[in-house]
C-alpha cells in the first residue's frame, strides 16, 4: 500500500515518519505539510518525496496518515476520502462534532477504511486487557486519569502546540480515556457532570449504557512528579487495572497493520471514523457543560 503523510510537526517527525518508512507492507510515498520547507526536511530524512500540492499527493497514494491539528485534519481527511484514500487518523478526529461527522460521512460514502490512532487501543497488553474486561462485564464503576505536564512551566515542550493550548486536556488526552472506557462500560449515555480543576484540569462524571458510572480526571498542566495515566475498574469480578506501558511507535505500527486489514475488507475497525465521531460527541457534551459552569 502506498501511503502519504500529512503533517510535519513533532508527532509526525518523532513517530509517524519513522514508522511509515520502516513498515514492511507500506511504501512511504511522500509528505505534505503546511510549511513546504518542513515537508522537504522530513522527506529528505526518510528517503521520500515532498509534495507542495496536497491533492497531488492524494492522487498518488492509496492511504494517508494524518498528524495535524484536529480542525485541519478533518478538512483534509474529507478530501483524502473523496480521493479514494484509506485513512490513518489521529485523535481527536476533529475539533467539532460537525467536523467529525463530515469525516465519518466522507469515509462511509467513499467506501474507504479508517483507523483512528487512540494509542492505548494499539498497545497489545492494553488491547488484550480491554477485550477481557469487556467480556467479563459486571463493572460497577471506573476511574480514569490522564495527567501530563505539557504546559507546566516549560515553554519548549514539543507538544505545547497552539491547538492543545486552546482546547486543553479535555480534547487532547480525553480521547485516550474514552477510547478505553467505551468498549468496556458501553457508550456514554450522559455526561452527568463536568467541573474545572487547577489550570486546564477537568473532572467528568459519565453514565454508561451498561448502567455503570465512571469518573475521569484530565490535565496537561499537572506537576511533573504527578504525571501519569491509569484506569481502574471495580465490579462483581473485583478490581482490575489497565496495564501500564507501551511504545508509541510500536502502537502506530500495529494501527497501520490494522488499517491494512480493514482495507482488505476483513471488517470495519472498532476504532474507525464513526467511533472517532462518537468520542467527539462526548467531548463536545462535556465542553458545553464546562462552559455553562464557567458562566
Amino acid at each position: 500500500m502506498r501511503i502519504g503523510l500529512l503533517g510535519t510537526g513533532p508527532w509526525a517527525r518523532m513517530v509517524h515518519a519513522p514508522v511509515l518508512e520502516a513498515h514492511g507492507a507500506l511504501d512511504f510515498a511522500g509528505v505534505w505539510g503546511r510549511r513546504p520547507e518542513a515537508a522537504k526536511e522530513v522527506a529528505d530524512r526518510h528517503g521520500t518525496r515532498a509534495y507542495d500540492d496536497v491533492d497531488a499527493l492524494l492522487a498518488d497514494v492509496d492511504a494517508v496518515a494524518v498528524a495535524l491539528p484536529p480542525d485541519v485534519q478533518a478538512r483534509l481527511a474529507v478530501r483524502a476520502a473523496g480521493a479514494g484514500c484509506h485513512l490513518l487518523l489521529d485523535k481527536p478526529v476533529a475539533a467539532t462534532v460537525a467536523g467529525a461527522r463530515d469525516v465519518a460521512r466522507a469515509a462511509r460514502e467513499a467506501g474507504v477504511s479508517s483507523v483512528v490512532f487512540f494509542t492505548t487501543r494499539f498497545v497489545p497488553e492494553a488491547a488484550d486487557w480491554i477485550a477481557r474486561q469487556a467480556d467479563t462485564g459486571g463493572w460497577f464503576t471506573a476511574h480514569a486519569q490522564w495527567l501530563g505536564d505539557v504546559f507546566h512551566g516549560a515553554d519548549d515542550h514539543p507538544f505545547a502546540t497552539p491547538w492543545r493550548g486552546e482546547k486543553g486536556a479535555l480534547w487532547d488526552v480525553g480521547p485516550h480515556a474514552l477510547s478505553v472506557l467505551l468498549p468496556v462500560l458501553g457508550d456514554v449515555r450522559r455526561v452527568a457532570a463536568a467541573a474545572r480543576g487547577p489550570r486546564d484540569t477537568v473532572h467528568l462524571v459519565l453514565e454508561h449504557a451498561s448502567g455503570a458510572s465512571s469518573t475521569v480526571t484530565l490535565s496537561l498542566t499537572a506537576p511533573p512528579a504527578a504525571t501519569g495515566a491509569g484506569l481502574e475498574l471495580r465490579g462483581t469480578a473485583g478490581v482490575s487495572v489497565l496495564p501500564h506501558g507501551g511504545d508509541a511507535a510500536d502502537a502506530l505500527t500495529r494501527a497501520a497493520d490494522e488499517l491494512l486489514g480493514a482495507a482488505r475488507g476483513e471488517r470495519p475497525h472498532a476504532c474507525d471514523a464513526a467511533f472517532g465521531l462518537r468520542v467527539t460527541e462526548v467531548l463536545a457534551e462535556a465542553e458545553t457543560l464546562l462552559a455553562a459552569g464557567a458562566r
